[in-house]
C-alpha cells in the first residue's frame, strides 16, 4: 500500500494548546530541513505541541503564494503558472510530511486532539485553492493555448494534470454548488479522522489473553515469544496475548491448535469497529458514504465511484466489475476444492464440525504439508527480516544498479527506525535515502506502507527523494533474529517495490515525480518486485537458516515452487469480496445499512462460508479513512494483471534478471513518474496492452476469458 502524497492537498490535521506554541522562529517545524543529503527531517527536535502554529503559518503562505500567482498581470506562461505552482508550499509540504509520519506511527491521545481539530482546516484550505477562480482561468488559458503545444512533453503532461485536477475537484461549477462542495468536503476530513482513530483504538485495546502453558499449544517459538514479550508491553498480569493486529492474529490462525482461542482471535480482529461501543465505525462510513454520493453528484457524476475512477485507468465501474467477476468464480471453484480437502482433515480426525473461517488457515497448513510436504514452520527458520532485507537490496542493484549503505547521522522519531543512503553502484550517484521502521508498537497503524518524505525532482537543481517502508512485524526475543512467514516476506519486497519506484523517479516536476500515477497503476510496480522473493539466486543467498546459516535446501526450494499458487483461491476470494463490495458501495446512492448490504452482497456472490473479507466494512481503512482507495480497491486487481503479464517478459526473455529486460522496464516504469500517459507507459515497455491470460496462469486458474 502506498499512502497519498502530500503537496498541500490533504486531509489530516492537528491540534494543542496556544500557550504551549512556540513563536514561528522558533518553531523547528517551521525550518527548512538542514544536514546533509540536501537536508532531512530534524525528528530529535519536533514535538506535538509545534504542529498547530506550523500549519496555520504554513497554509497562510502556501495560500498568499497562490494568491500572488493568481493576480500576476502578466499572461498566463508555464513558469509564471505552473512552474510558480510547483514552486510554492515548499513548508506545508515539508509539515505534512512530519505530521503524517506522526499520524501513522507514533500518534498518541495528545496527538489525536491536533488531528480532530485540523482535519477540517486541511480541507478549507484545499478548497480554497481548487475553487480559486482567477488561478483556474490561467490554467485553463494554458490547456487550451496553442502554444502549449510547443513545450516539452513533460510540461503539456503537468498542465493537463492541473486542469483535470481542478475540473475534477469542482472547478468549473458556480459559486453556490462550490461551497456545497467546500462544506462536504469538510465534514468528509473531521469523519476520515474520526474513523481512523476509533479504529486504532480497536487495534491498540483489544487482546487475546494467554493464560496457561495450554493456551500456547502449536504456536512456533517465535510466535509464543512475540506473545510473551506483548504482555509485557502492555504490562498485563497473563503469561501472553495476541494482538489485535494482522501480523499477531493470522500466524495464530495458522498455527494454533486451540480452536476455542482461534475463534475468540478471529472474532476481535473482524468485528474492529464493529462493537457498538464508543469506537463504532458505521454510523461514521455511512455518513461517509452519503456525503461521497452528493459530492458526485454536485460535480456531475452519477455515482462516486463513476467520479473516483474519472482519473484512474479503468475510467469505468462496469470495467473494474466485469474483470473482478471474471477471476471470481474460478477462485470460488479453488476455494470449494480445498475446503474439501480440509474437511476430510476434520473428518478423519474425528472433529464433528464443519471448517469455519477461524479454522481455515489452520486447516489450509495441514492441507499444505499432506499435498506439498511443506510446513511453513520448515521454512520460516529460513526467513530472517534482516536477511530478507538485504536480499531486496541485492535485487534492487541487479535490476536497477542501486547500491544501500546504512548510516547513523540523521534524526529518527522512533530507535526502531533505521536509514540507507542509495546511490548508484555505477555511477556512485546519491539518489537518496531509503528509512526502515518495521516493528508494531503502540500508536502505530497496522499493516504495512511506503511514504514518500521528499519527492524526487530538477526544478531548481537535483533533489534527492527520501522514501520509507513501514511494517508491523513482531520484534519477539532480545537478540534472536525476527523470523517471518512466506506471506509477510511477499509483503516486505512489495512495499519494496514502491519505494523501489521512487528512488528510481528521474523527473523535473515534483508532481510527477516516483509514484504520483493513477492508482490502479501505482501498485503494479510493488506487485512486480514480490516475484524475485523466490528466485533461486536470492533463496540460495538470503533465505538463510537462523541457527546454522545454511541455505534452504534444493529440495525445499523445490516443494515451495510445486507449491507456489497453493492458497491462490482463499487469497483472491478474500481480497476480490473486499474490492467488489468497496465499488458496489460507491455505485449505491441511497444510504445503506452496513451489516445488510455486507450480507446482501456476499450472498448473492455465493461467498463461500469458510472465509470473511480481507476487509469488512466497519474496519475497511482503505476506503474510510481518506479517499486514496475508495472505490478504488479493486486496482491490487488491475494492476495485479499488469503485472503478471509484464513479469513473462522476464520470462520469455532470459529470465528474472534479464538486463535488458529490466532496463526497459526502469526506462519506461519506474523512471518516468506520471510524464507519460500510464497506458502508453507500459505498451512501450511491453511492446502491447497487457493481457489478463498472464494472471490466470500466474493463479493456476482456468482461462475463460481471452483479451
Amino acid at each position: 500500500m502506498i499512502t497519498k502524497k502530500i503537496i498541500g492537498i490533504i486531509l489530516m490535521g492537528t491540534t494543542f494548546f496556544a500557550s504551549n506554541a512556540q513563536t514561528n522562529t522558533e518553531n523547528p517545524l517551521l525550518k527548512k530541513w538542514t544536514g546533509p543529503y540536501g537536508g532531512v527531517p530534524a525528528f530529535n527536535l519536533y514535538k506535538v505541541s509545534d504542529f498547530k502554529p506550523a500549519l496555520q503559518f504554513a497554509i497562510q503562505e502556501k495560500l498568499d503564494e497562490v494568491d500572488a500567482i493568481a493576480n500576476n498581470s502578466k499572461a498566463p506562461t508555464f513558469d509564471n503558472t505552473i512552474a510558480a505552482l510547483e514552486r510554492s508550499g515548499k513548508t506545508i509540504t515539508r509539515i505534512s510530511t512530519v505530521y503524517g509520519i506522526y499520524r501513522s506511527n507514533i500518534s498518541s491521545p495528545e496527538f489525536n486532539v491536533v488531528d480532530t481539530e485540523m482535519s477540517p482546516k486541511f480541507s478549507e484550505f484545499s478548497d480554497k485553492i481548487n475553487q480559486n477562480k482567477k488561478l483556474f482561468e490561467r490554467i485553463e488559458d494554458l490547456y487550451n493555448s496553442k502554444e502549449s503545444k510547443k513545450l516539452t512533453s513533460e510540461q503539456q503532461r503537468l498542465i493537463w494534470l492541473y486542469y483535470t485536477d481542478f475540473v475534477r475537484e469542482g472547478a468549473k461549477l458556480n459559486n453556490a454548488d462550490k461551497e456545497k462542495v467546500a462544506k462536504i468536503n469538510k465534514e468528509l476530513a473531521t469523519l476520515f479522522t474520526r474513523f481512523n482513530q476509533n479504529l486504532l483504538a480497536e487495534e491498540n485495546n483489544q487482546y487475546v489473553a494467554l493464560k496457561t502453558e495450554a493456551d500456547f499449544d502449536g504456536l512456533p517459538a517465535e510466535e509464543k515469544n512475540a506473545a510473551i514479550a506483548e504482555a509485557k508491553e502492555r504490562k498485563l498480569d497473563v503469561m501472553g496475548c495476541v494482538a489485535n493486529t494482522r501480523s499477531s492474529i493470522e500466524p495464530f490462525l495458522t498455527f494454533s491448535t486451540r480452536r476455542d482461542l482461534r475463534e475468540k482471535a478471529f472474532d476481535i480482529f473482524v468485528k474492529r469497529g464493529d462493537n457498538g461501543n464508543e469506537n463504532d465505525t458505521n454510523s461514521t462510513l455511512v455518513e461517509i458514504l452519503k456525503l461521497r454520493t452528493e459530492k458526485a453528484k454536485i460535480l456531475g457524476f452519477p455515482s462516486f465511484a463513476h467520479w473516483s475512477l474519472s482519473n484512474k485507468m479503468a475510467k469505468d465501474p462496469q470495467k473494474t466489475l466485469d474483470l473482478m467477476m471474471s477471476v471470481w468464480k474460478p477462485a470460488v471453484e479453488k476455494v470449494q476444492q480445498d475446503v474439501a480437502e480440509m474437511q476430510k482433515i476434520v473428518d478423519t480426525e474425528g472433529g464433528k464440525f464443519k471448517i469455519e473461517p477461524w479454522d481455515y488457515r489452520y486447516y489450509a497448513e495441514k492441507v499444505r504439508k499432506a499435498k506439498y510436504d511443506l510446513d511453513q514452520n520448515e521454512v520460516k527458520p529460513y526467513l530472517q527480516l534482516e536477511n530478507l532485507r538485504e536480499g531486496m537490496f541485492w535485487v534492487a542493484g541487479e535490476l536497477f544498479n542501486l547500491k544501500f549503505k546504512q548510516i547513523t547521522d540523521v534524526p529518527v522519531y522512533h530507535p526502531d527506525v533505521r536509514v540507507w543512503e542509495v546511490s548508484n553502484k555505477i555511477t556512485g550517484k546519491v539518489v537518496g535515502l531509503w528509512y526502515f521502521d518495521p516493528y508494531a508498537r503502540s500508536g502505530k497503524r497496522s499493516g504495512a506502507w511506503m511514504n514518500s518524505y521528499r519527492d524526487q525532482q530538477k526544478l531548481d537543481g537535483d533533489i534527492l527523494t527520501i522514501v520509507s517502508n513501514n511494517c508491523n512485524f513482531i520484534k519477539g526475543t532480545a537478540n534472536e533474529p525476527v523470523l517471518i512467514s512466506w506471506s509477510d516476506a511477499t509483503t516486505l519486497f512489495h512495499e519494496f517495490g514502491h519505494a523501489l519506484h521512487g528512488l528510481c523517479s528521474n523527473v523535473t516536476y515534483p508532481s510527477l515525480s516516483g509514484t504520483s500515477v493513477a492508482r490502479d497503476y501505482v501498485e503494479f510496480p510493488s506487485q512486480l518486485l514480490e516475484h524475485w522473493l523466490a528466485t533461486p539466486e536470492v533463496l540460495n543467498k538470503f533465505a538463510l537458516h537462523y541457527k546454522t546459516n545454511e541455505p534452504l535446501p534444493q529440495a525445499l526450494v523445490d516443494r515451495i515452487e510445486k507449491a507456489a499458487d497453493f492458497g491462490e483461491g482463499f487469497a483472491t476470494v478474500e481480497t476480490i469480496s473486499s474490492s467488489l463490495i468497496d465499488m458496489k458501495l460507491h455505485l449505491a446512492t441511497e444510504a445503506i445499512d452496513p451489516h445488510k448490504f455486507e450480507k446482501e452482497t456476499l450472498d448473492a456472490l455465493n461467498m463461500p462460508s469458510e472465509i470473511v473479507m480481507r476487509h469488512r466494512i466497519p474496519q475497511f481503512g482503505h476506503i474510510f479513512s481518506s479517499d486514496g482507495y475508495a472505490a478504488g480497491y479493486y486496482s491490487y486487481l488491475w494492476a495485479d494483471v499488469i503485472n503478471a503479464d509484464a513479469y513473462e517478459a522476464f520470462l520469455e526473455g532470459k529470465g528474472p534478471y534479464d538486463k535488458e529486460v529490466a532496463k526497459r522496464l526502469y526506462d519506461n516504469v519506474f523512471s518516468t513518474g506520471n510524464t507519460i500517459d500510464q497506458e502508453k507507459a507500459y505498451e512501450n515497455f511491453r511492446g502491447r496492452a497487457p493481457k489478463s491470460d498472464a494472471l490466470m496462469r500466474a493463479r493456476n486458474f482456468p482461462i475463460t476469458d481471452k483479451k
